[in-house]
């Protein structure tokens, strides 16, 4: 099998001859990823140091980026609809233009053998709440709810330009980031949810899988009284960094067989231990448990030990452990 039908059968649960992985060399890596190019009218800034351990950028949807440091990605400082009163001014990025996915069509067309995955922005949640900042968008979404329809409404516009233009680039699946959860709940009450921002998923998702496309979603925190709202709109796999967050025997008895499951060895508990065999013991299991069902698991790698703390050297052990147990070689 290649690499690619490795991973769409991990996908549609359809035995692959091993598990999917995404890892760095010399592991093996099922993947290729693309982005949308640049907007000429909205062009982005790269980093830019501006005092004393901090520094910015501007991202294409014109809000201000900042760090304290020189690695992680940042926050929003300064959203680009901080008034309202700009809504029906405020000028949008461009998804509709053919001349921003030449970049994807090149990199997917030079690796036919791989997994072809196509990064989002976001889905609208992620886009209206940067646009607003975190903490005017949670009380906007009570306290301004026709204001933030129109907003999501907007944002959903150009996601499905994009949707259909990665497609038609040669994409097997869109991917998105949207951190819906604390520690221990939704951001938002599961009605919320239901009420505002399931209709934007059914929509998104529909679009994805009528061109053919797996749906892959990124979330950080506990999302699990939307996921099941999630799985039903369309989402084929979840990205958690975070498993032991619900238990991995919980994530595989309550969606085994309906979900796939892209996740290092968790970042925040058991890596942290730098214990070598509980680490090779979490790696084995979620490949035992997550890919019962003929499929279900992707082992992942997390991007960036610096910003957790970690020596490399620990994520390595995990990574092992994937190849050992779930069939590859390197």
């Amino acid at each position: 099998m290649t690499s690619r039908e490795i991973v769409q059968r991990t996908l549609a649960f359809r035995s692959p001859e091993r598990i999917a992985m995404s890892l760095p060399p010399p592991y093996p890596d099922d993947f290729c990823f693309a982005g949308i190019g640049p907007d000429p009218a909205h062009p982005e800034t790269d980093w830019r140091q501006v005092g004393p351990g901090r520094w910015e950028r501007t991202d294409e949807w014109r809000n201000t980026w900042a760090r304290l440091e020189g690695f992680s990605k940042g926050e929003v400082c300064r959203g680009s609809l901080e008034d309202w009163d700009r809504l029906d001014r405020i000028g949008l990025p461009d998804y509709s233009l053919p001349e921003r996915y030449d970049g994807a069509r090149r990199t997917f067309a030079a690796s036919p053998d791989k997994f072809r995955v196509a990064f989002l922005p976001g889905f609208p949640f992620t886009i209206a709440r940067y646009m607003r900042r975190m903490e005017n968008f949670l009380m906007d979404v009570c306290a301004e709810p026709d204001r933030t329809a129109r907003l999501l409404g907007m944002a959903e516009e150009q996601l499905h330009h994009a949707i259909r233009r990665l497609a038609d680039a040669g994409a097997d699946a869109v991917m998105f980031a949207e951190d819906w959860g604390t520690q221990d709940r939704l951001l938002v009450s599961p009605d919320l949810w239901r009420r505002m921002f399931r209709p934007g998923f059914d929509r998104l998702c529909r679009t994805a899988h009528e061109r053919g496309l797996f749906v892959i979603m990124h979330s950080c925190g506990y999302i699990r009284e939307a996921m099941d709202g999630m799985l039903e709109a369309g989402i084929d796999a979840f990205q958690f960094d975070q498993p032991e967050l619900y238990g991995i025997d919980r994530l595989a008895d309550e969606f085994g067989g309906r979900a796939t499951f892209w996740c290092p060895v968790d970042i925040q508990k058991t890596l942290q231990t730098r214990d070598a065999a509980q680490i090779e013991a979490a790696a084995r299991k979620m490949i035992e448990r997550f890919s019962s069902c003929g499929g279900g698991f992707i082992a992942g790698y997390y991007g960036s030990n610096e910003a957790i703390g970690l020596e490399p050297q620990w994520q390595d052990i995990a990574c092992r452990a994937f190849v050992k147990y779930g069939g590859g070689r390197t």
